[in-house]
């Protein structure tokens, strides 16, 4: 049996009064069925903020939809993460452990549910409910562990004192003036970014590289599924009007290309490697945001592209394509950020992926931006597979 199916077993179904940290050099650490579970249920909420993205920019609201898509994307992916890196150091499971995990998969679908009216009425009442939540039972995992764990104990201290007052903070910006909104959004974000700076200041937890690796990828996956989910609602437009068969088979075969790429060049390397220290760690982890987000937004485009081909938008050609390219570049560029400031990208290659960007953001005024950016993406993984083999060889 491995240490890791032993840790399992021995906290399955129990109450246990402590919960001590595990080992970052622990072997075999994989993601739970709970973990799996918790992503499971994020899944609606992603799929939430990508519809309405996508019938916002169609709708022709482009700066309304994506400054929504970004403060509940924010929720999501913050939420999200802080939990990921708990469970890194901290992970039981058992009974309580367990519940308190479902009490935030609870506040993920009360956020879900809220998402549609942040978009449509900017009332984000129920989304910072779920969002408040979620935090609040991640606050309480933080007590027992300080209960539990006295070598990290003001580590821990400090992160349940620092989610709690964000939260009301959130609360807080409820029922601030409708001009505060978007300042009061970004102060809060700025703080609840450094509260695990802050934290992991007093002493650093025993979160797991590789464990941390897998969980992000993961997460990766669920954020390209709603391209896939995208491509085979163009794969049914196409066979109800097969008059658009030609413009149609182009957006889904860039589409898809796109999508491939996009999965295959974030799997090219391990990432477990990179999280060499907690410096690094904190690039690596905020910098996937962009990642997160801009991947669930190219599912956005993708749609925007369809209903442009069968004439259901009110924006024009070039717009249509941008809701496609932009979150594509996005992308491409912020994976490659990171794997330049992590110091594992080529010095002789370095420059390509910025050249292959700013051709993708060019594809929007040729008429078939979708088509094109799915073959520069295909020809930069290409590239790249080549200049390995003949490294290789």
């Amino acid at each position: 049996m491995t240490e890791k199916s032993h840790h399992v077993m021995a906290g399955m179904g129990r109450w246990k009064v402590t919960m001590r940290p595990r080992s970052s050099d622990e072997e075999h650490r994989a993601a739970t069925p709970l973990e799996l579970f918790f992503d499971l249920a994020f899944v609606v909420a992603i799929a939430q903020a990508g519809s309405r993205l996508h019938h916002s920019i169609a709708a022709g609201h482009v700066a309304d939809g994506i400054l929504s898509y970004g403060m509940v994307f924010f929720a999501i992916w913050w939420a999200w993460m802080n939990f990921t890196w708990f469970a890194s150091a901290y992970d039981p499971d058992d009974v309580p452990y367990r519940l308190a995990t479902f009490v935030q998969i609870a506040g993920s679908l009360i956020l879900a549910a809220g998402i549609p009216r942040a978009f449509d009425a900017q009332d984000f009442s129920v989304g910072t409910l779920g969002y408040v939540v979620m935090r609040l039972a991640l606050v309480g995992q933080w007590l027992r562990a300080a209960h539990s764990d006295r070598a990290r104990r003001a580590c821990a201290h400090r992160y349940a004192l620092g989610v709690s007052v964000c939260q009301l903070g959130w609360i807080a910006l409820l029922y601030a003036p409708q001009g505060s909104m978007l300042p009061g959004f970004l102060t809060l974000v700025v703080v609840e970014l450094l509260v695990p700076v802050w934290a992991e200041r007093a002493c650093a937890t025993t979160w797991h590289a590789g464990h941390i690796a897998e969980r992000y990828g993961l997460f990766t996956i669920i954020v390209l599924g709603e391209s896939i989910l995208a491509a085979s609602f163009a794969i049914q437009a196409t066979i109800e009007t097969g008059v658009l068969w030609g413009e149609l088979a182009a957006i889904i075969i860039g589409g898809l290309l796109t999508v491939f790429s996009m999965w295959w060049l974030y799997f090219d390397r391990p990432m477990g490697d990179l999280l060499s220290s907690l410096p690094r760690a904190f690039f690596w982890g905020y910098g996937h945001f962009a990642i997160f987000a801009s991947a669930a937004a190219v599912g956005a485009g993708f749609g925007v592209a369809v209903d442009h081909a069968t004439g259901e938008v009110a924006i024009g050609s070039v717009g249509a394509g941008a809701a496609f390219a932009v979150p594509v570049a996005v992308y491409l560029l912020g994976l490659w950020a990171l794997h330049v400031k992590l110091g594992t990208a080529l010095p002789p290659g370095a420059g390509l992926t910025p050249l292959v960007v700013l051709l993708i953001l060019i594809t929007p005024w040729s008429g078939e931006a979708v088509l094109l950016t799915g073959l520069l993406a295909a020809g930069l993984l290409a590239i790249k597979l080549v200049r390995r083999h003949r490294t290789d060889v």
